[in-house]
């Protein structure tokens, strides 16, 4: 394990990040452009869902092996080889004429920026001090909540101008760049020294470790369906919702979007500034979020029991949810500290399954919902509410079993 120097890791941090603002882009662009996609493609409720949750199939098959290759061959290698399979996904993406079209185009961008996250926080792991690590993964998701704000009303504004296919090769040639950057700042892997006896240290490829780890299964259901499932509706069901139950239009959508995400921008900034001093004063992150959860799932709760009584402040209620939900992201560095190093890669990459299984579950779940109640004559302002209500009880029953978990 060894340090970089001040200067080598801002500019580490800003390569890692300007990928991950691309990869955070591409993630959250289809509730943007859901309103088009409908009316070209003639989708339903289920397909947006589906089409959503493509990215999250692709994001999600990949994490397993990500981690120990991660482990292996460092982020450098990984990541540089995963953004190129962004880029075929992001030409795909401009070039479909159909719904099956589209979504192994978002399959493909999905498997793309997979390593986006996961490859700078193995690194930080092993180059940055542990007091710098917590602060490092809050301020690179502030950087995805900048890409998440980019992909709002930037695009919307830039859709009457290029259209959505030459969106989706900008953002090609924008990944391509980032892969430059990154082969250019990114320092090469070393692996681990053997132990001073000299004999070789068993290698694991394995993830047994991980999933048998007690702190890790605590965490399972608040990574599934908690920040999971506040990253399926960020990325896709905030905008139907304004849409179906606030009666907003397209682009008071995409301007309650565009502030949802800066809201989060701004609670990602904050924790980074703020959790060196929690650290110090014993606030950790268990402690964070057992006080925190409880909080964002009451104003889930005013979400779904006010619906379109709360219409012109649906931006506003969404948005205080959404900020108190970021305690769920203190989990995630947790988890990765609470390994040794050489196990950080596939620690990290489990973690980030359970996270978007969880989002592509939810994503796909509440649109299949949402059809089920409207084929049982519910109004479509109520399949919502009624949809979201499902949600927010897995959200229940995920932190009761944190709780129970963690006692001794």
């Amino acid at each position: 394990m060894h340090s970089l120097s001040q200067g080598k890791a801002i500019a580490v941090f800003a390569a890692f990040a300007f990928a991950y603002f691309f990869s955070a882009l591409i993630r959250a662009i289809t509730a943007t452009l859901a309103p088009t996609l409908v009316q070209e493609f003639s989708l339903n409720a289920r397909d947006l869902g589906l089409l959503a949750g493509g990215y999250f199939i692709g994001f999600a098959a990949t994490q397993l092996p990500l981690g120990s290759w991660l482990d292996r061959r460092g982020p450098k290698t990984v990541v540089l080889g995963f953004l190129s399979v962004a880029v075929l996904g992001c030409v795909a993406f401009s070039m479909a004429t159909s719904f099956a079209g589209l979504l192994l185009a978002r399959v493909l961008c999905g498997v793309g920026v997979s390593a986006c996250l996961m490859a700078p926080l193995t690194g930080y792991r092993r180059w940055y001090a542990p007091e710098n690590q917590m602060r490092a993964n809050s301020w690179m998701l502030t950087v995805g909540a900048l890409g998440m704000v980019a992909s709002t009303l930037p695009v919307q504004w830039l859709m009457p101008w290029t259209g959505w296919r030459m969106i989706f090769l900008l953002l090609a040639a924008l990944v391509g760049l980032a892969m430059v950057m990154i082969a250019w700042q990114v320092p090469a892997w070393q692996h681990a020294q053997a132990p001073a006896s000299g004999l070789p240290r068993p290698v694991s490829t394995g993830y047994a470790e991980v999933w048998r780890n007690p702190y890790f299964r605590t965490l399972v259901p608040l990574g599934f369906f908690n920040f999971g499932g506040l990253v399926a509706i960020q990325t896709l069901w905030a905008a139907p919702w304004m849409v179906k139950v606030a009666a907003y239009s397209p682009l008071q959508a995409a301007t309650g979007l565009f502030w949802l995400n800066v809201a989060m921008l701004l609670s990602f900034w904050l924790w980074g500034v703020a959790n060196p001093w929690l650290a110090r004063r014993s606030y950790t992150p268990d402690r964070i979020i057992t006080y925190g959860m409880p909080v964002s799932i009451l104003l889930l709760a005013i979400v779904v029991m006010a619906g379109d009584a709360i219409s012109t402040g649906a931006t506003a209620i969404f948005s205080v949810y959404f900020v108190s939900s970021t305690v769920g992201a203190m989990a995630q560095p947790a988890v990765g500290l609470a390994f040794p190093p050489h196990l950080a890669g596939r620690a990290l990459s489990a973690y980030n399954l359970v996270i978007f299984s969880g989002v592509f579950t939810v994503q796909w779940g509440i649109g299949l919902v949402v059809d089920g109640l409207r084929v049982s004559d519910w109004t479509e302002p109520h399949a919502y509410q009624g949809a979201f209500g499902v949600y927010a009880l897995c959200c229940v029953g995920a932190y009761s079993y944190y709780l129970a978990a963690k006692k001794p």
